[in-house]
């Protein structure tokens, strides 16, 4: 009987690719087929960061899931995304699926591991992820001794923003895109706009630093991110 090939879910980092994990490219540079989403049309992020340690002969396999579906539709459309991966598992290849920033924090593998991992050995290896990367290029402190920290997705409505960012000491607000002008606003109501710091593709070579009320609305991209460090200092 032919035996299961073994799926790694590995982080990639935040875009600086000599940000990997000594596993994470000793996996990578060790598995016969390698996958890693796109959207469609686009060149894979994971894959970009990824290329320089790719050795040349090994199997590459895109696979696409589009965001903001119903579930029933996106449940359909990630099933057959995954097939060709769990293909090369049934046939006894290990595959090393990658996977922007960390697996598990907003990661693409997560739709991946749900669907597989059940059928298949599996091993996840954490990557550094946009959310301790973009305080470090941006120079600050995020948190400090029992400080509450945050994470917000931008596109939750503004009243529930409202909600959160008035219980924490420091907050991360990502997946900005279309909803950066909300967000600023929210800020800016709050008083949290002179302490809020916007960041763009973070260790990126296309890194952008901007004072956030020069930030053009229509110009912000998914890999973006506003930073509320801690006003505690210690």
């Amino acid at each position: 009987m032919q035996a299961k090939g073994r799926l790694y879910g590995i982080g990639v980092g935040p875009g600086d690719p000599e940000l990997l994990t000594l596993k994470a490219l000793r996996l990578l540079q060790a598995a016969p087929v390698v996958a890693y989403h796109s959207a469609v049309d686009k060149e894979s992020i994971a894959r970009a960061i990824a290329s320089p340690y790719l050795t040349g002969n090994q199997i590459e396999v895109v696979f696409h899931l589009p965001r903001a579906l119903e579930p029933e539709t996106a449940n359909l459309i990630y099933d057959k995304e995954v097939a060709p991966i769990a293909e090369h598992l049934a046939a006894g290849r290990d595959v090393v699926v990658l996977c922007e920033g960390d697996p598990f924090f907003y990661g693409s593998f997560m739709y991946v591991f749900t669907r597989l991992s059940p059928h298949y050995q599996t091993e996840v290896v954490p990557g550094i992820s946009s959310l301790m990367a973009c305080p470090v290029a941006l120079g600050v402190p995020f948190t400090y001794y029992n400080d509450i920290m945050t994470v917000l997705p931008a596109p939750m409505p503004a009243e529930e923003l409202i909600t959160h960012l008035l219980a924490t000491d420091a907050a991360a607000i990502m997946k900005l895109g279309r909803h950066f002008a909300k967000v600023r606003d929210v800020l800016h109501q709050l008083g949290l706009a002179s302490r809020a710091l916007y960041i763009e593709r973070a260790t990126m070579t296309q890194q952008r630093i901007v004072p956030l009320d020069e930030v053009d609305p229509n110009q912000v991209p998914y890999f973006s991110m506003i930073i509320i460090p801690t006003k505690n200092r210690l």
